[in-house]
């Protein structure tokens, strides 16, 4: 078994009586994965109660459930632990107050890989980063993978996840949060002054922010580009874009 598969597997919390004790024991849950056509009572009950919850839920291959438990009994139905619990979107606002600073925010647009999540939550806590805002699908989320690319960070950085990223940006915008969105064919990011209540927008590591996020920013920003290569690695875009605000701020 790789190394990789044994941090899969960490997370995992596997068959009917374990998932259904951690929904309801107000575990942090990340999501659950159920067995396609499995319609028995006790995982509907589980599924409902998850619903309730807003733990996301999705139906996949049984071959795929063997594969994540390594061929254990997992009854059709497995649930990804997190190795913190969630913050909201409020709570970062209320910690930026409390330190008396304008808000300093990172926002992910579906940042699937979980090292890049790790390492960018990583240089968030170090670069004095308020929050990051997560996607509730289509992201990385806080697993052992993730906490372990952080090196412990994750313990201090509040990480919310919301449903709507194009809608979030609304909100904070009307909360009087600047935008910056990372993007190609933007104003080069030594230009801009991100000395204010500032939101860092990062988007997915292929196809970057999609096209309604980038409407919503007030700001594009870009690294200018010399070599054959033109795009950067999220997580040191990320970096780069979050000391520059450090540095003004």
């Amino acid at each position: 078994m790789t190394e990789k598969n044994n941090e899969v597997k960490s997370d995992v919390i596997s068959g009917r009586n374990p998932v259904s004790e951690a929904v309801r024991s107000n575990r942090p849950i990340d999501k659950i994965l159920v067995a396609r056509g499995e319609k028995s009572g006790a995982v509907v009950g589980i599924l409902a109660k998850a619903k309730q919850k807003q733990i996301p839920i999705k139906e996949v291959d049984r071959t795929k459930l063997d594969y994540i438990t390594g061929n254990t009994n997992h009854q059709g139905i497995i649930a990804f632990a997190a190795v913190k619990e969630y913050s909201t979107v409020e709570e970062i606002f209320e910690y930026a107050e409390s330190l008396n600073e304008p808000p300093f925010i990172v926002v992910l647009d579906e940042v699937e890989d979980p090292h890049n999540l790790g390492a960018i939550i990583r240089t968030a806590e170090c670069a004095g980063v308020h929050g990051v805002i997560v996607p509730k699908r289509r992201s990385a989320s806080l697993s052992y993978t993730v906490g372990k690319a952080s090196a412990g960070a994750v313990e201090y950085m509040r990480v919310a996840r919301v449903t709507n990223i194009a809608s979030l940006l609304d909100e904070l915008k009307e909360r009087g949060v600047w935008v910056y969105g990372a993007d190609m064919d933007g104003t080069d990011y030594r230009k801009c002054d991100f000395s204010g209540a500032c939101a860092i927008v990062i988007g997915n590591e292929g196809k970057g922010i999609s096209r309604l996020v980038r409407e919503k920013c007030d700001v594009i920003v870009s690294l200018p580009m010399k070599g054959k290569i033109n795009s950067l690695n999220a997580s040191v875009a990320a970096g780069i874009l979050m000391y520059s605000a450090m540095d003004n701020r």
